[in-house]
C-alpha cells in the first residue's frame, strides 16, 4: 500500500485554503490591497468586480480575518468601512508573490510585468523563495513530504 495514493485527503490543508482564497477576486483583491487600496469604491474602480460580488468576497475575508475593517469618515459623508491586512493576511504574502513571480515569468506581456516589487529600503527586486526553518535554500527536488499528525488512510469503499 501506497501510502501517497490512499491518504485521506479530505484533510488537506490546500483544499481548505482554496475554498477561502481560490476564487480570482479573492486573490485580486488581496493584491489590491498590499497595492494600497483599502476603499469599496478603489476596489470596485480598479477590479472591475460586479458590486454584489465584491461585497461577498470582501465580507468573507473579514469573516476569515483576512482583513479587518476600520471606519473612515470624509468631510459632509456618512462614516463607511476602509478594508486593512490582518497577521493573518500578511502571512498570505508569500503565496500572492508566488503567484506574481510565476506570472512575471510566464505570462507578463512581451514588454515585461506590469508591476515590479522592490524592497522599499534598498530597491532591490523582492524574490519568493522557500527555505527551510535552519535557513537553507529548498528546491522542489529536495522537499519531502512525510505523515503529519492528522494523516489518515481513506476508509476502503
Amino acid at each position: 500500500m501506497d501510502p501517497r495514493l490512499d491518504r485521506d485527503t479530505s484533510n488537506c490543508s490546500i483544499a481548505r485554503t482554496l475554498q477561502v482564497v481560490g476564487e480570482k477576486w479573492t486573490i485580486l483583491i488581496l493584491r489590491e490591497v498590499w497595492y494600497g487600496s483599502s476603499r469599496f469604491s478603489e476596489f470596485e474602480r480598479v477590479l472591475g468586480c460586479p458590486r454584489n460580488l465584491l461585497a461577498a468576497r470582501l465580507r468573507m475575508l473579514v469573516e476569515e480575518g483576512i482583513l479587518a475593517t476600520e471606519t473612515y469618515k470624509e468631510p459632509g459623508s456618512r462614516s463607511r468601512p476602509k478594508y486593512v491586512i490582518t497577521s493573518k493576511g500578511m502571512d498570505l504574502l508569500p503565496a500572492v508573490m508566488g503567484l506574481l513571480q510565476w506570472g512575471d515569468r510566464y505570462r507578463a506581456d512581451p514588454e515585461g510585468p506590469a508591476v515590479l516589487a522592490r524592497h522599499r529600503e534598498c530597491g532591490a527586486h523582492v524574490d519568493v523563495q522557500i527555505r527551510c526553518e535552519q535557513g537553507h535554500p529548498v528546491e522542489a527536488k529536495d522537499i519531502e513530504s512525510v505523515p503529519g499528525p492528522a494523516f489518515r488512510v481513506r476508509s476502503p469503499e
